[in-house]
């Protein structure tokens, strides 16, 4: 296990949908590691593999007695129609939270990392988590769900914020068929 970077806004892997998990090895059962040990140093809720910059459909989580678990390949619904309000924020816009209305209840059915199947139902925080971190599977994030008035004061802060003039990291895409879309 250990800790990597987390990647930030503007880094073009958040806007991508990430790709199925066809393979359940240890490198797999790795990745799912170093979400939850990094997830844990960063004090989040949650974190999926396109923060680390790994494009699969992976993510790990923080249950209702805090313990770490982990979902890959996920589908959500049904969603309650009793919806919640509340603070929101993500690891990738550190230091920034907004309100956003979502579902109060979610079903979410995926695998683990051995490709057993896995359902999980969340309410109040862990539904929260586990929508945002099924739109990061998706390339969406939460200041996308943000109403009109709200994105704009999120976007204000975003351009404000220290870390958002970082320069983004160089994506390389490997020559090897297993690592990348290379050639």
């Amino acid at each position: 296990m250990s800790v990597r970077d987390i990647r930030l806004l503007g880094d073009p892997v958040l806007r991508t949908v990430a790709d199925p998990v066809a393979t359940f090895d240890r490198e797999l059962r790795r990745l799912v590691d170093d979400l939850a040990e990094t997830m844990r140093d960063a004090g989040g809720v949650g974190l999926a593999a396109p923060q680390l910059g790994v494009s699969l459909r992976v993510f790990t989580y923080l249950d209702d007695s805090d313990e770490v678990g982990h979902l890959i390949n996920p589908v959500l619904g049904p969603f309650s129609e009793e919806m919640m309000d509340g603070e929101e924020g993500c690891l990738s816009l550190p230091g920034l939270a907004f309100d956003l209305r979502r579902p109060e209840r979610v079903l979410a059915v995926g695998q683990n990392s051995h490709g057993d199947p896995v359902t999980v139902e969340g309410s109040g925080i862990l539904s929260r988590c586990l929508q945002h971190e099924t739109d990061h599977l998706d390339g969406i994030l939460f200041i996308d769900r943000l109403d009109k008035e709200t994105k704009r004061a999120a976007m204000k802060a975003i351009r404000e914020a220290e870390w958002s003039n970082e320069p983004k990291p160089v994506v390389k895409v490997s020559p090897h068929p297993l690592f990348g879309r290379g050639r």
